[in-house]
């Protein structure tokens, strides 16, 4: 089936994390017309899946909250989950975007009851917990997900668990004769905000991610922090279960690189500043962090927050670019080698758990977006091409945190509202 969306005057924002939905709200606030395309069936991206930001500690519910309820105030903004642009065709003022959306099995019924999660037996990785435990195969993705229905995992489209489910339903909404749909999308302006992937960790060998159980990625330790997250907010090591408090934060794991990623990915230092913090707040006294640096950069306000770490006896900082890791078949224990550049003495130090502050990457580097845009060595995009209507937004254009992400978004929405502006002038005009 295949469905046509048509005003010259539309945005298209590609792209439904915090930056995505930043610049829908701005440019639909403005008045107007935007629709909203996300690949996942939720919107919210890997904001929702923070358990807090820095440097205040506060919880991504309340900003996430916030802008939900400007979203589902706003009858400007069509959403699209679990939709892909494939194709963009056009010019400046007059796109036409191909989106392809694949089924949720689940229709607009859906209360949200859970009654089909419950009766489905088979379960998947946990992607919001980047697989680091199981759900079930008919799920809602989490507490505050937008839109607030279930999804069906295609595994069990066409099994029994796909029929209990659906006889579980007493308000009809699994259907399980969805069909992937396309749209066509008519529109002035795009605005590009795809987000950010985390740097594969496999691939920096001599850490043995992958290889050991106990050394473990930044964005999988923030899952374990957080109380909804795979072991209830308990911060314990994947091999045994055994409380980690002890714990190394290996900085610039990927990124500033020549062989991984070239780019300082900014948010590292930060987010294992701010993690250190979970340690000491979920073992007290007895919680110990240890941070491997090659230098912190925390700029701006950021820096009140990096003194006061730095006061704190239960964090210390070892400016080192850690060579090697090994585990303790034995103990399971984390042995970290390498130099520590002040005083140039060799270590070989033991901790229960190693996080890897690991680099940030565009989730769809700049070379595989259907549409031109100019590129920077990192594979973001670095700016539009003289006289095009496709903006990058967020951390699709560099790696940001959430403030400067927002303010990026912003921008883009405003480029993108002076693009539709002069169509409708132009359309007057004739």
């Amino acid at each position: 089936m295949t469905g046509s969306i048509a005003t010259g005057e539309i945005i298209l924002v590609v792209g439904g994390g915090i930056s995505g939905m930043t610049a829908a709200l701005e440019a639909a606030e403005c008045g107007k017309k935007v629709v909203l395309v996300e690949k996942s069936p939720t919107l919210g991206g890997r904001t929702a899946l923070l358990y807090r930001y820095f440097p205040k500690l506060c919880h991504p519910a309340c900003g996430l909250e916030i802008n939900l309820r400007r979203l589902k105030g706003n009858r400007n903004v069509r959403v699209l989950t679990l939709a892909q642009v494939t194709a963009i065709s056009g010019a400046r003022g007059d796109y036409t975007a191909t989106v392809k959306v694949a089924p949720r099995y689940v229709n607009d019924n859906c209360t949200a009851c859970g009654d089909c999660e419950r009766a489905v037996q088979a379960e998947i990785p946990n992607p919001y917990n980047y697989g680091l435990d199981q759900m079930k195969a008919a799920y809602l993705p989490h507490a505050m997900a937008y839109p607030q229905r279930y999804v069906l995992d295609p595994s069990i489209a066409g099994t029994e668990d796909g029929e209990r489910a659906k006889s579980a339903c007493k308000y009809g909404a699994v259907d399980l004769d969805m069909k992937e749909d396309t749209l066509e999308i008519r529109a002035g302006a795009v605005i590009w905000a795809t987000g950010w992937e985390p740097y594969d960790a496999a691939k920096i060998q001599p850490y043995g991610y992958g290889l050991y159980a106990n050394v473990i990625t930044s964005v999988e330790f923030e899952r374990l922090a957080d109380p909804h997250g795979p072991t209830g907010g308990k911060i314990v090591r994947p091999s045994d279960g055994k409380e980690a408090k002890n714990i190394a934060f290996i900085q610039c794991a990927g990124s500033r690189d020549e062989n991984h990623l070239r780019h300082c990915s900014r948010i590292c230092c930060m987010a294992s500043l701010k993690q250190s913090q979970y340690v000491r707040e979920a073992y007290g006294a007895e919680g110990r962090s240890t941070i491997y640096y090659i230098d912190i950069r925390a700029i701006d306000r950021f820096e009140d927050f990096y003194q006061k770490v730095l006061k704190d006896p239960g964090v210390q900082f070892i400016k080192s670019k850690v060579a090697n890791i090994v585990q303790d078949g034995k103990t399971g224990d984390v042995i970290l080698h390498g130099v520590d550049t002040e005083g140039y003495h060799r270590y070989a130090n033991s901790h229960d758990l190693a996080v890897l502050a690991i680099g940030m990457q565009p989730s769809v580097a700049a070379a595989d977006i259907p549409a031109e845009v100019i590129a920077d060595s990192s594979g973001f995009i670095e700016g539009a091409l003289a006289g095009s209507g496709v903006f990058g937004a967020g951390c699709a254009t560099n790696a940001l945190d959430v403030n400067r992400a927002v303010q990026s978004s912003t921008a883009a929405a405003l480029r993108a509202i002076q693009v539709v502006n002069r169509v409708a002038r132009a359309e007057e005009a004739s």
